[in-house]
This record gives structure tokens, sequence and C-alpha cells, in this order.
């Protein structure tokens, strides 16, 4: 079996601990949505790294947190009149989110201290270890960097910087999971080379779609078309290049951003589905297997992605579809590392 390869308890024991870490991030992804859907992620407007664990405690405590808000942006151009239970309920979101990192960062660090002391981490993993935990850190400095660029001016985050937020968490996501797989199957098959070719072009494009979603929520372009296949009628949206120059519109123009979220869409799909083919002729067992689970992974997530657009992105399933974009990234990952050439440390 493709997670029994070794026997090597150490090698297990840190791959265990690994594959919680990505499911604590893969958490946090979805938290994050959901964050963000229930425009609750400007709520807490100073950054306590240390005691910001700890929500507010008193009467005194919520209310000085609701006076740093009333003087925020959103407060003022969004929220004005906003009650202090109205308030909480967006505050909790928040404090939730920087919670869970504050715990990936303890679940991370802990067990590595330990592991290290007991002399139990493999040769070769250490500074993989370090670095993932370094990654780590970024990311938290990077959310609040996103933060501070809604609490300026405008009440909404730089959708440049939510997009580097989201994809420094799903490296981080991926890097931690490949570890852990290269802990639990150190040595490789040998596979057809045109799959395997065929599967870096997958995650090429996988890649391209999910920063190209992240542009979609952060421009709120979900909202823009909410039917489909069309939108309002048409293939091509007529207002897809109306900036100047033209170049901005596929960072900057919601409607073009959400067009091409579902083009990138389609052309996933399709690929998976030449590569599923293609693995059932001539690939391995454990190819086909992983190729039949991405898939099903991505036909998931297109059902996700068309249900969240024309229900006009409400929490539940906005949080979903964001979901399982990690969940086949997950799977692309599993695929390519079952067709890896070269043995692990």
């Amino acid at each position: 079996m493709y997670f029994n390869q070794t026997n090597d308890k150490d090698r297990i024991a840190v791959a265990t601990w690994l594959f919680f870490i990505a499911f604590l991030v893969f958490a946090m992804v979805m938290v994050g949505g959901a964050t963000r859907l229930t425009e609750s992620g400007l709520s807490m407007v100073n950054w306590r790294p240390v005691t910001g664990f700890l929500p507010p405690l008193s009467d005194a405590a919520w209310l000085q947190e609701f006076t740093d808000y009333q003087a925020s942006p959103e407060y003022k151009l969004k929220n004005i009149g906003m009650s202090l239970a109205e308030f909480k309920g967006i505050y909790w979101w928040e404090w939730a989110h920087r919670l869970l990192g504050r715990l990936i960062g303890v679940a991370f660090l802990v067990p590595m201290l330990f592991f290290w002391a007991k002399g139990r981490i493999p040769a070769g993993y250490k500074l993989r270890l370090v670095v993932l935990f370094v990654l780590g850190g970024l990311q938290g400095l990077l959310g609040w960097y996103m933060v501070k660029s809604g609490l300026v001016a405008e009440p909404e985050v730089s959708h440049y910087r939510l997009t580097a937020h989201l994809m420094l968490a799903l490296l981080l996501f991926s890097a931690t999971f490949w570890t852990a797989l290269d802990l639990v199957r150190p040595h490789p098959s040998t596979i057809a080379k045109p799959i395997k070719i065929l599967t870096h072009v997958v995650m090429l494009l996988l890649v391209l779609q999910l920063a190209m979603g992240a542009l979609v929520a952060g421009l709120k372009a979900g909202y823009f078309y909410n039917s489909w296949p069309l939108m309002d009628g048409s293939f091509v949206p007529p207002d897809m290049l109306v900036l100047s120059p033209i170049w901005r519109n596929f960072t900057d123009n919601g409607v073009t951003v959400q067009f091409d979220h579902r083009i990138g869409a389609y052309l996933l799909f399709t690929l998976v589905l030449i590569l599923f083919f293609k693995a059932r002729k001539r690939a391995a067992t454990a190819v086909k297997k992983a190729s039949s689970y991405l898939l099903a992974a991505i036909m998931l997530q297109v059902g996700l992605g068309i249900t969240a657009l024309v229900k006009m992105v409400p929490v539940t399933w906005g949080t979903a579809h964001q979901g399982g974009g990690v969940l086949v990234l997950a799977v692309a990952i599993y695929l390519m590392h079952v067709q890896r050439t070269k043995s692990a440390k």
C-alpha cells in the first residue's frame, strides 16, 4: 500500500504529525474563507502577536475593542451605527482565525522540538522542518500586512495581498503534505513519462486557477454574474476590457477575472479528464487510483463552484468551494508524488 512503504517508526511518527499540521492548515483556509465571506476580517484593528490570543474578557475590554473599531474606515463607511452585539458577531470570526493560526504554530513548534530533542527526526529533514516553521511565521505577518491595507482609507483589503496570503497558505500546505508523503513513501515507482508530464501541466494550471480564485474573492467578483453557463445571457460579457491599459483587466476587472476563472475551470476539468483516461491505459495501479481521485475531486469542486455562484456566494457554499480547492490541490500533490522517480531521504 502507498502509505505503508516504510516500517521506520520515527518516519511514521513525524509523518503523522505533519499530516495533522496539513489538516490544520486546510482548516485555517476554510476559516479564512468564512471570515472573508462574513466580512469579519477587519473587525480586529489591532495586532497583538503575543497577547492577542485572549479575547476581551470584560465589558470594558469589549467596549475598548469596539471603540477602536469605530475609528476604522469599515465602521465609518459601511457599518456606521452597528451595535456592540453585532460587532461581537464579526469579531469572533476574525479572533478564531487568528487563534487557529497561533495554535498551528504551537502544534508545529512543540512536537518539532520534542522530536529534535529525542533524535527522532530522520536524516535530511531538520532543515525542511525549520523552513516550514518559518513559512508559517511569514504567513502570519502577511496576514496582518493584508489586513492593514483595509484599515487606511477604503474598508477593503488589497486583492493582491489577499491573493498572496492565500497562495502562501497553499504553499505551506503543499510543502507540509509533500514532506509527510516523502516520509511514508521514500521509494518511487517507474511511471510512463507522458502521464507525468501531463500531471505537471495540470498542476501548473491548478496553481493559476487557485490564484485566479483568490482574485475573484478579493474583488468580490463572484457577485457580478450569478448565472451559469452564460454570464447574463452571453458567453463573453461585454465589459471585459473596460480598464486601461488592457492588461489591468486581468487583475483588476472583476468581470474579466470571473470569466478567466470560469475558463480555467473548463480547461482544468478537460485536462484532468484526459489524464484520467491516459492513466487507465498506460499507468501503474497507484497512478490510476490517484487520477480517479483527482477526477472525483475536480468534479466536486466544479459542482461547488457553480452552486456557490448561482446562489450568490453564501457563506456555506463559498467556504465549501474554497475548501474544495485545497482538496483538489492535495489530490494533485498525491498524484505527483506517486510518479516521483527519485528516492526521498
